[in-house]
């Protein structure tokens, strides 16, 4: 009964720590960001470069080239997905996106550069862009009918809007320079403008409280719960209060519970992007250039939502609010069980199970970085702990295609965007993809011979575009069925 509690203890200490550190700066710009690209932006303008009928050379590299500029977790990704789907992005092109923003944007591949190596940084960028193109088509093809009729439902769903504008524009240019204010690591976003000390004596008893209750090893890559922390898990627990009353029935108009909801959603941002530690003389409190950034880019969000036509802004509020009761209620749900299966796995079994390049110890690594999630960029550290206690650089290359893809939580929230036969064959192409990269590298590192490996590859893509081939043959002649439907 004792253990059943710690476990349950672990997975309320994880939820805690995830809640007071990432979630912020990375998660509700990207839920305004899901809300507005649905509620704003014409379908043409997404259809133009991702629909199911651009041409395949065009939908899928704007697709990665868009996923590569975002720094975001795999949690983060998904709101944003959600909304280029429902807003009429095709299948294929959309888990092109989902796939490579968290693995293969720029702020991981050059983190993993300076910490893993060039090399490293090279493996993962190609193998990444590669799969993720190749999971993307395979998916396209796979449910090729389903996305037919997804988009079809788009087209009703949008049809009265006809173009983007300007108010529009500067909305979602503001929301994603909120997003990069508040997640790119640069040392002017970094630097402390102003710090002030609050005679607060309870601060540093209070953080030895938390570090009591939500115990960590920052060298496992585990996170706490900081003064800062507990301030913004609170600022949360308002929201949530206020939300409801003010977004659910949007519809009928604004009232004082909505400005409140974005008030305080607002001081969070705020709160998030300060440096807040307990310290012997009370609680040090310094404004850095990110909260410049973020205050910025949140007067820009203001100015231009005031400009919006009501219809609209209600309509961007509501959208908002609704991928944040379809997902992030899982969110925490997944993040919560894998704070119990990560007291269950230990890692020294993975490095004793990791150690060759075998097809067992890359899925074992596969495994590993379904349950052992951790923040984007900090699973570069630990990939780096890991190497340097005998993980063989091959499951170590799978195991970072496979934790910035296949989170619990983000599986989870993916399946309530497009279904679970959808989620369940992503899954298992990520799966078999990252298996095949770790392989490839791992033979690489182990010194197989450059045409081996390009002859290994080579027989990869041709199997992959032989199934390609067949599936699109079987789909063409299926399509007459597909009509009649």
């Amino acid at each position: 009964m004792s253990r059943i509690f710690e476990l349950l203890i672990a997975g309320a200490g994880n939820l805690a720590a995830y809640l007071a550190a990432h979630v912020l700066l990375c998660l509700l710009p990207a839920f305004f960001i899901a809300g507005a690209m649905a509620a704003l932006i014409p379908k043409a303008s997404i259809t133009r470069w991702l629909g199911r009928s651009t041409p395949y050379h065009v939908s899928y590299p704007a697709a990665a080239a868009a996923g590569s500029l975002l720094a975001v977790c795999s949690c983060t990704i998904v709101p944003l997905f959600a909304g280029i789907y429902r807003k009429g992005a095709g299948i294929g092109p959309a888990i092109t996106f989902l796939f490579f923003a968290p693995a293969g944007n720029i702020l991981a591949l050059s983190y993993t550069g300076s910490i893993l190596g060039l090399e490293f940084a090279a493996a993962r960028f190609i193998l990444c862009l590669l799969f993720g193109i190749g999971i993307g088509l395979i998916m396209a093809l796979m449910f090729a009918r389903d996305d037919a009729r997804h988009d079809a439902q788009t087209d009703t769903l949008f049809a009265t809007q006809a173009r983007i504008g300007i108010e529009a524009t500067g909305i979602l240019l503001a929301l994603v320079g909120l997003l990069i204010a508040g997640t790119l690591q640069i040392s002017p976003l970094g630097a402390k403008l102003v710090t002030m000390t609050l005679p607060l004596s309870w601060a540093e008893a209070w953080q030895a409280k938390l570090v009591a209750w939500v115990p960590f090893d920052a060298a496992k890559g585990e996170e706490g719960v900081s003064v800062q922390g507990s301030l913004l898990i609170l600022l949360l627990a308002l929201i949530a209060a206020t939300a409801s009353k003010g977004l659910e029935n949007i519809g009928e108009g604004a009232n004082r519970w909505t400005w409140i909801t974005l008030g305080l959603a607002s001081a969070t941002l705020l709160t998030a992007a300060m440096r807040i530690t307990a310290s012997p003389g009370g609680l040090q409190i310094s404004i850095t250039g990110r909260v410049l950034a973020v205050g910025i880019a949140l007067w820009a969000v203001a100015h231009y939502g005031r400009r919006l036509e009501p219809e609209d802004r209600q309509a961007w509020l509501w959208e908002t609010w609704r991928f944040v009761k379809q997902i992030f209620l899982l969110l925490l749900a997944g993040v919560f069980i894998v704070g119990i299966l990560r007291q269950l796995i230990q890692p020294e079994w993975i490095q004793s199970l990791t150690g060759r390049n075998t097809l067992s110890a890359n899925a074992v690594a596969v495994v590993f970085g379904v349950f052992m999630y951790f923040p984007t960029l900090v699973e570069v550290p630990v990939a780096r702990m890991f190497l340097d206690l005998g993980m063989h650089p091959g499951p170590l290359l799978a195991y970072l295609m496979a934790d910035p893809e296949l989170s619990l939580q983000s599986m989870l929230m993916v399946a309530a965007v497009i279904g679970r036969p959808k989620t369940l064959a992503y899954v298992g192409l990520v799966a078999i993809f990252s298996l095949s990269a770790g392989l490839l590298y791992g033979a690489w590192v182990d010194g197989v011979r450059a045409g081996w490996l390009l002859l290994g590859l080579t027989a990869f893509a041709g199997l992959l575009g032989a199934t390609l081939g067949w599936m699109h043959r079987r789909q063409v002649a299926i399509e007459p069925t597909a009509d009649q439907l």
